[in-house]
């Protein structure tokens, strides 16, 4: 839910702002006007600065916004201003890429701290920086470390055990690379995510445009 007065639209755009911003800080960007951002996000101007406009005055009229300055501001509003550690199951393909590109996950506040598999021929190996636990030490020492978010890396029937046995060690959040619906407490966040279908969904909006597209052609 978002904080009282401001509309929940507003709080999820901020998340696509936050995201743009890290983008630009990548390239090199030191300020970035309302109008840039809007582009980058899908949305008007207006709306940006109406967002903005909630949590207070953070760019210079002439001048735009300073992107570090409204990172740090963001991750203060979002509650992620400390770095997150986080718990990565799973030592597979999609685990290894993960971890190949947790530099970026670290700009954005986030550290894949721990890492666990139930394959032996992976435990003790070096993936990284990390060495890969046995998973069945994962609940107390995810426990022991307090981390409240975990990433599964794991096969379709293998997630759902898993899941509950982190929500067990006092995880609170889960991103799920397998498409199944883990049911869980409701004190557990969960989102999953299918790839296949995110695909599909793409292709159906490019062809669904494509066909408009043809279509005026023709009138």
């Amino acid at each position: 839910m978002a904080p009282r007065g401001i509309p929940n639209e507003t709080i999820d755009r901020l998340f696509t702002y936050f995201r743009a911003l890290t983008c630009l800080r990548r390239e090199g960007s030191e300020t970035v006007s309302s109008k840039r951002i809007a582009e980058i996000c899908h949305v008007t101007a207006a709306v940006v600065r109406k967002d903005f406009s909630y949590f207070g005055e953070f760019g210079i009229r002439g001048v735009g916004y300073n992107v570090q300055k409204l990172l740090k501001n963001f991750r203060r509003i979002l509650n992620f201003d400390d770095s997150i550690d986080v718990v990565l199951v799973g030592a597979g393909n999609i685990g290894r890429a993960l971890l190949a590109r947790s530099g970026g996950f670290e700009i954005e506040g986030f550290n894949i701290s721990m890492l666990f598999d139930s394959d032996p021929s992976k435990i003790g190996k070096t993936v990284g920086a990390l060495t890969v636990g046995d998973i069945a030490e994962m609940p107390a020492r995810v426990k022991s470390a307090g981390i409240d978010l975990a990433i599964l890396a794991v096969p379709d029937t293998a997630a759902p055990e898993i899941a509950r046995t982190l929500a067990d060690a006092g995880v609170s959040s889960i991103l799920s690379l397998s498409p199944c619906e883990l049911c869980m407490p409701e004190t557990v966040k969960v989102t999953c995510i299918d790839l296949s279908m995110e695909m599909a969904r793409l292709m159906y909006r490019s062809r669904l445009h494509d066909q408009a597209k043809d279509l005026r052609m023709r009138e």
